[in-house]
């Protein structure tokens, strides 16, 4: 049967209570929960040593958790300065070889800012950048996904991230709706419709099983008017949007099997199972 998959980004203040912050524990986690999907937080850059990368690869095994893995933070597609986009491709290169070791999926890399160009110039240079990745970086299996992203001054809309993705089959967009709602200052997913549109928008421009297994972040985030997103929330601040429930409603319509990362502020183990007990009951409304 077809279904979605949920799981937390990283890990949550309750799990560094009950197992001390071993990330070893992390997969057993995610499955004493009732998840079954994993994103391996690498955004500081891969800190791990090769054996411990396996070894955690082995755990997720063994435990029926399937893993992505976030890409360091300071990856900048479209830097004007040639040497930080050489920079960007090794950043990429560490991050496959780790995924590979752990045995996950897809990787999820952000674009990076526009500094002081314009963003059809960025938007060049990133295209440069990726297409030299693609050549210099041989095929090992994991996607490399190309994140949404909240602030403004990023690259990182949805048809940003899906006119890149257009370049190889090796690419895969990576949506992330609470950024998404972040950069458009809000109201972005105000219904079920909005929700079903990105996943029509993306298998109509790149094919069916690009959309029908999507991989997704979710979480509430705060906003400024002036820069988009600020900083991730948890469900509890119900200020800010979007609304996790459309979402569920959307996928469960709709039949695809999306990997849905909960990335919420320490909460989000327990976020990532409300949105999933959530779906599981719209699913069963469908059939």
């Amino acid at each position: 049967m077809i279904k979605a998959h949920f799981g937390p980004g990283g890990n949550c203040e309750a799990f560094a209570a009950k197992y001390k912050g071993k990330g070893i524990y992390a997969p057993r986690w995610v499955k004493e929960n009732g998840l079954d999907a994993y994103e391996y937080e690498a955004g500081r850059g891969i800190m791990a040593t090769e054996d411990a990368l396996l070894k955690f690869g082995a755990e997720a095994r063994a435990q029926g958790i399937r893993l992505s893995l976030h890409a360091p933070y300071f990856i900048s597609l479209a830097s004007v300065e040639p040497e930080k986009r050489m920079n960007s491709i090794r950043y990429i290169a560490d991050s496959l070889y780790a995924a590979e070791l752990i045995g996950a999926s897809i990787i999820v890399v952000h674009m990076g800012g526009i500094a002081k160009q314009s963003r059809e110039d960025a938007m060049r240079l990133s295209a440069d950048t990726v297409a030299k990745t693609l050549e210099m970086l041989p095929d090992n299996g994991v996607l490399i996904g190309l994140e949404t992203m909240g602030k403004i001054n990023q690259l990182g809309t949805l048809e940003e991230v899906i006119s890149l993705c257009k370049m190889d089959r090796r690419l895969s967009p990576v949506v992330d709706f609470g950024h998404l709602n972040a950069r458009n200052l809000g109201n972005t997913f105000p219904d079920v419709a909005s929700y079903r549109q990105v996943f029509e928008k993306i298998g109509e421009e790149l094919g069916d099983d690009k959309a029908r297994f999507l991989h997704c972040h979710f979480s509430r985030i705060l906003y400024t008017e002036k820069g988009g997103e600020k900083n991730h929330v948890t469900f509890a601040d119900t200020q800010w949007g979007p609304e996790p429930a459309p979402l569920m409603q959307a996928i469960a319509e709709l039949g695809v099997s999306p990997t849905i990362i909960c990335e919420s502020a320490g909460t989000q183990t327990a976020d990532a199972v409300s949105m999933k007990n959530d779906y599981e009951r719209m699913l069963k409304h469908e059939h």
